[in-house]
């Protein structure tokens, strides 16, 4: 009788325990989520600045001689030569970069060591004499007298006066001296005409007047 009650619980089927449920852990914060840069391309590239200023500074893939873009040229060298009777050294205007006609125009000087006046002033500090600055201005008032429109002669023109001039700043070896000069007044009668002058370095006004011309028929 022992016997089968052994065979018994042989034979009787085994109950296996049942598998466990699985939990699912559910964060109690949002999961942070990192940036490919790959979809970023503006992440794909660092720039290390080794200051505050030079992070604020702007940057330009272009070199900085190509830049900027010369003055442009309405009369050269050439043609300003054939209006005006200065020569070397006094002839003070290189360039004109506005002109309108019987009205106003803007010329360049280019203000270098070589001038024949920086050895003298001065030796230590070249600076170009204020008076030098008035000629050359004059220079280019006398583009604007010397033509059709006003009716002004090469062989008879002469700078008159000067009034309310202002010197702003000192120009120097290196500058770009530009000159705007436009006729406010004209008498043709008695062959005066009045013309405002403002000259510039950088944008900024370094010298203006006013400027008297007397001029007559060839």
């Amino acid at each position: 009788m022992a016997a089968s009650a052994f065979s018994n619980a042989l034979l009787s089927p085994v109950t296996l325990p049942s598998k466990p449920k699985s939990i699912s852990f559910q964060p109690r914060f949002p999961l942070l989520k990192f940036p490919s840069t790959r979809s970023h391309p503006s992440l794909s590239k660092t720039t290390t600045f080794c200051s505050s200023d030079a992070a604020d500074a702007p940057q330009h893939d272009t070199p900085i001689e190509l830049r900027y873009p010369a003055f442009p040229t309405v009369m050269d060298i050439n043609q300003i030569r054939d209006i005006l009777p200065h020569r070397f050294p006094f002839l003070l205007v290189d360039r004109v970069i506005e002109y309108n006609p019987g009205v106003s125009a803007v010329a360049i000087k280019n203000v270098t060591i070589n001038d024949n006046f920086f050895p003298g002033h001065f030796p230590e500090r070249p600076i170009m004499p204020g008076v030098l600055m008035i000629e050359a201005m004059a220079q280019v008032g006398g583009l604007v007298m010397l033509q059709p429109e006003v009716g002004g002669s090469r062989e008879n023109f002469f700078f008159a006066g000067i009034d309310k001039v202002r010197f702003r700043k000192p120009v120097i070896a290196g500058d770009t001296l530009v000159m705007r000069m436009t006729l406010t007044k004209l008498q043709k009668r008695f062959g005066i005409a009045k013309m405002e002058g403002k000259a510039y370095v950088g944008g900024e006004v370094v010298c203006e007047g006013e400027f008297l011309m007397a001029m007559g028929s060839g």
